[in-house]
Parts: structure tokens; C-alpha cells; sequence
């Protein structure tokens, strides 16, 4: 799971509000910022209200904070409660970028909040440059499966018993800069 502040590539992710969508229950204005120190405490809160197994630390939330290979990201609500999080690994030298975790908080699923945190963690990774994300999802999480495939994800591949409780993990992958771009 990663996170982004301080470095030379920093890519500042400029708040981004999401609109009331007739399709999903109505929500009040979400924004997406980049995490800050002073979100730990509500970052491991998000964390336990959502995963029952595989749960980040909190000694690794705190390096995503600062890891200039990591950009986590925060959907926050206006009350400044945390309405989701996404977390993008980044590896030097690599076109491609790794989608660790997105997840919602439980009062606010159905809201559009996971689609929001998708579209900023592309725009952080197209943004540095990375041609591709990759990302790992559990093979029973129907709605995150589907929610990915809408989004332009094509499944290549699946790692047996990846995560603790035995289940395999589904691997997609999102091309978001061409490989050859036409020159002008």
C-alpha cells in the first residue's frame, strides 16, 4: 500500500469533489487530497472498519505517508471524516504502477467514493509518467471485480492462495498511456 509526500517526483494531487450521481445513494461532497501525518489515526480506523484480514500497519501507513514511492490518497468528507483511501505503489524505473488497496468506508459504499479513489489513483500514476496500473483483488469481491472492469481493467493472470484466509487473488491491469503514441 503506498503513499507519496515528500521527493523530487512528487505529484500533488489537487482536490477533487465528487457531484451527487442519481445512480448511487445521494452523498454529501467528497473530496480526494493527499494523505497527510495527521490522517493516521482515521487511516487505521478505515482500516479495521473494512478488512477483516490483511490489514495494513500502522508503522506501514506511516511510511506510505512519506515513501516518495508511494502515493496515498484520501477521500474526505466535509466533515473530515474519511469517506474511502487508495494507496499506489510506484517502483523506480518501472512503467508500470501497483494499485495495494482501495477501500470505503462501510457508511459510505454505494456512493461512487471507490470509482472516485480509482480515477485519482490513475491520474496520480499517469501523471509520473507510469504507462499502466496493476492491481490484485480478491476473487470473491464481485462489486470491486465488476467496478475494475467497467473502469478499462483486463484480467491477465491469478495468484494462487495470495491472501490469509486462502483465496486467490485476480490480477488486472489498466493501460492508461499508449504504448506507441501517434506523434503530432
Amino acid at each position: 500500500m503506498a503513499g507519496d509526500k515528500p521527493g523530487s517526483d512528487v505529484v500533488r494531487i489537487s482536490p477533487m469533489t465528487m457531484a451527487r450521481d442519481t445512480h448511487h445513494n445521494p452523498a454529501p461532497p467528497v473530496r480526494v487530497r493527499a494523505a497527510e501525518p495527521r490522517d493516521l489515526d482515521a487511516l487505521m480506523k478505515l482500516e479495521h472498519q473494512v478488512f477483516s484480514t490483511d490489514r495494513l500497519s500502522r508503522r506501514s501507513l506511516r511510511h506510505f505517508l512519506t515513501s516518495p514511492t508511494a502515493e496515498l490518497l484520501v477521500a474526505e468528507e466535509p466533515d473530515g471524516r474519511l469517506a474511502g483511501t487508495a494507496i499506489v505503489l510506484f517502483r523506480p524505473r518501472s512503467a508500470v504502477a501497483r494499485l495495494y488497496s482501495i477501500a470505503v468506508a462501510p457508511h459510505m459504499g454505494g456512493r461512487g467514493i471507490a470509482s472516485m479513489l480509482l480515477q485519482a489513483a490513475e491520474k496520480c500514476t499517469a501523471a509520473r509518467g507510469r504507462r499502466s496500473i496493476r492491481l490484485e483483488v480478491h476473487q470473491t469481491n464481485h462489486a470491486a471485480i465488476s467496478r475494475y472492469r467497467k473502469s478499462g481493467y483486463q484480467q491477465f493472470g491469478r495468484r494462487l492462495r495470495y491472501y490469509e484466509d486462502g483465496g486467490d487473488a485476480l490480477r488486472f491491469e489498466k493501460r492508461l498511456i499508449p504504448e506507441n503514441p501517434a506523434a503530432p
